[in-house]
């Protein structure tokens, strides 16, 4: 019993001193792990200053800076390593990351390819910070491009973060890309209505609102024949094209042509339908000077049903063959004994 107690006190004793030993390389290693913060920190701000300078997106600059830092203290890291552990080599660390890197590369495939294609997004620039952009079912102001995903503030103000593969993938609509941007609204007038006459006064109302440019000029096109009105395309432009001055364009010019157009006699019609019922026991049935279902007349109208079985039975003898009775024809057709 005695001596297990001694093993077991000699085995503490060494693993003590071991850990004072190692005590001091911990410091010293996290000492080197501080000071390759400070050279992340200062090589982050070069890189931002270089990129300034150079004319580069604030996109641009973020991004690469954020890199230069995390491969400045992945360095840090392998050093601090080897000054703690003094057995463990820089030939055997770089072996073992060597080893590892296939299933590195497997395990973070998704962060390494939103990584290139936020890289190649701030290249690229299909848009850049502050624009608004349409992707898939979302919509709003580009707050950030980071390494793996977009920030995206939609304009009932949450945030929609997009990986930046997706977005580089997929289609995505830049309303703010061009510092013009045109916008149209659909006005119905009734067929009745001058649409010569109206597209003046549409136009006319136009120059009096403030926010429309006047080159391009707005025009009005027609658009289509409608069920129950002809459809008038207005389209104007705006500067800038941001989501708040469509907005407010396109009431504006609602509002206006709602007030002008019926001032001047122009009907704005809402949809209508007529229910037609036909009943064929009606005495007018087939008679369309007098049947309900609304058919144009001509000159020579058919005999309403009930006029003519009438006349059938006041004149069987001019009765036509061919609209005799089922009855009558397999009676004449039975062959007789």
């Amino acid at each position: 019993m005695n001596i297990e107690l001694s093993a077991v006190w000699t085995r503490m004793q060494n693993l003590l001193q071991s850990f004072l030993v190692t005590i001091p390389n911990f410091l010293i290693g996290l000492l080197v792990f501080l000071i390759f913060m400070g050279i992340a920190r200062l090589a982050s701000n070069a890189v931002s200053s270089v990129a300034g300078r150079a004319g580069q997106p604030r996109g641009i600059s973020l991004v690469f800076s954020r890199i230069v830092s995390w491969l400045v203290l992945a360095v840090g890291v392998l050093v601090s390593l080897t000054v703690i552990f003094p057995t463990l080599t820089a030939a055997s660390l770089f072996g073992a990351l060597g080893v590892s890197g296939v299933a590195i590369g497997f395990a973070f495939k998704d962060i390494f390819q939103n990584l290139l294609a936020g890289i190649l997004i701030l290249v690229t620039r299909p848009f850049r910070i502050g624009d608004q952009i349409v992707s898939g079912d979302h919509e709003g102001v580009v707050e950030d491009i980071q390494v793996r995903a977009t920030l995206l503030r939609t304009y009932d103000n949450r945030r929609v973060v997009i990986p930046n593969s997706e977005l580089y993938t997929n289609r995505v609509t830049v309303n703010t890309a061009y510092p013009q941007r045109r916008l149209s609204v659909t006005v119905g007038i009734g067929y009745g209505d001058d649409i010569a006459a109206a597209r003046k006064l549409i136009l006319d109302t136009l120059e009096g609102l403030d926010g429309l440019l006047k080159d391009p000029a707005p025009n009005v096109l027609v658009r289509e024949l409608g069920d129950f009105s002809v459809n008038l395309d207005v389209r104007f432009w705006i500067d800038p094209p941001v989501r708040k001055e469509a907005v407010e364009a396109q009431d504006s010019v609602l509002e206006a042509i709602h007030n002008a157009l019926p001032a001047a006699g122009f009907d704005l019609p809402f949809p209508t339908q007529q229910v037609l019922f036909h009943d064929q026991t009606e005495t007018a049935d087939g008679d369309r000077n007098k049947q309900r279902e609304g058919w144009p007349a001509r000159q020579n109208n058919p005999q309403s049903r009930q006029a003519a079985q009438h006349d059938a039975r006041q004149n069987p003898e001019h009765q036509n063959p061919g609209q005799q009775n089922p009855g009558q024809q397999n009676q004449e057709q039975t062959p007789q004994p």
